[in-house]
This record gives C-alpha cells, structure tokens and sequence, in this order.
C-alpha cells in the first residue's frame, strides 16, 4: 500500500515550497496538481478546443493521459507521454488552464489520474482539497495556515525581490478575498480534514515547518 500526504491550505501558505522540500528529503514524489491542469489546458489549446464549450471541452480531455515522473532529479510533467514542462509557465497556458480548470469534467478527469498516481507512488500532493476530496484516505493530512497579514508580507517581499511595483495592503485584500471565494465555492471548497493536522506556520521559519511535518510524517509512517 502507498504512502500518502495530502497538505491543504489557503493561498500564500507556502503549500508547494514545503511540499517539494518534504518529497526530496523523505523520497516521495511530488504531485503537482496546478501543473497538471496547467497540462490539460495545453491540450486544449493544442487541439483548438472552445475553452468555454463545456461539451467539447468533457469530449476532448477523455483524449488527454497526464502523469509525474522525474529526469535527473527534477519534476517532469507528461502529456500523452511528452514531457511538456517547458510549455507549462507561459501566460497563455495560465490563462487557459483558469478556465478549463472551472470545468467539472476536467476535474473529475484529473482528480482521476492524481488517485491513480497515489494508489501507485508514495507521494504527497498539495492543493485546495487534496485531504478532503483527491485523497480521503491520506496516511497524513496537513492543514498549512499562516494569518492574512503574513501571507502577505511574503507575497509582497517575493514581488519587490522580482522588482515588481505591488502594494501591501492590496496584497492582503486580495488574499482575503480569495480566502472567501475559495472556503464558499459550491464545489470541492477549502476546508480542513477532521483528521488533519493544523499547521501555523505565522512565526515559524521554512525549515522549522518542514522539519514539523516530517516528524508527522514518520510518526504516521510506523
């Protein structure tokens, strides 16, 4: 039986730096999830697809297989068997991918495969719902928080390191606007696993959440 963690959280919890971190020292694979629907909006894009067509978007992505694997140590995201990492991170595709992601069938499609890959792989994946809806049956389940205001402050000193003009307080508005958006949605929305572990990481360093985590890790494991 695989070995499963599944870390839930709000936006600017810091989700996908402590889970690349806690895969690489505990040799679990990373699931990218965000990656991934990123992957199904390029096959659509590929395909010439009508994003907005519900119908055309549910027939075409039953054409689309979707997997993680790793080249020299780094994380490889696979479209029908091409390794597509370089075509993920272009404005085109994010803008695609937050259309077709709202589409229900891509969800079930894609939820499908990172189940797949779980029942396969000991790995740990992170998103909105992972604990909740993707793996219920997670060995370990992590609630990652962090208060609005430092969730901004490490948005806005990640923007200023990028030399982008940015406002703090805007910042902070925009996380608690998303925040509601993302605990109110009708489907899948965020909320902690009744089995999960809460995690705060407001006056904690990278490394002493990582360390934290692990430790949960392992004891769960035995």
């Amino acid at each position: 039986m695989s070995f499963n963690v599944a870390i839930d959280g709000p936006a600017g919890a810091g989700k996908s730096t402590i889970a690349r971190a806690v895969a690489k020292r505990m040799n679990l694979i990373y699931v990218d999830t965000g990656a991934m629907y990123r992957a199904m909006a390029l096959f659509m894009l590929r395909e010439g697809v009508d994003l907005k067509d519900a119908q055309a978007v549910a027939e075409k992505c039953k054409e689309a297989d979707i997997s993680i694997g790793y080249e020299g140590g780094e994380q490889v995201v696979y479209l029908n068997g091409e390794n597509v990492n370089s075509y993920l991170r272009t404005q085109e595709v994010g803008n695609a991918a937050s259309i077709t992601s709202a589409q229900p069938s891509v969800r079930r499609k894609l939820v499908e495969m990172q189940q797949k890959l779980a029942a396969q792989r000991d790995c740990i994946m992170d998103g909105r719902d992972i604990g909740t809806c993707v793996l219920p049956g997670a060995q370990v389940k992590i609630y990652l928080t962090a208060s609005s205001r430092v969730r901004a402050k490490r948005r806005y000193e990640e923007l200023l390191e990028k030399g982008q003009d940015c406002d703090l307080d805007t910042i902070r508005r925009e996380i608690e606007e998303r925040d509601y958006r993302d605990m109110n949605r009708e489907a899948s929305p965020l909320r902690q696993a009744d089995d999960a572990v809460q995690v705060d990481t407001s006056d904690m360093t990278v490394e002493e959440v990582i360390t934290r985590i692990m430790d949960i890790c392992r004891e769960r494991r035995r």
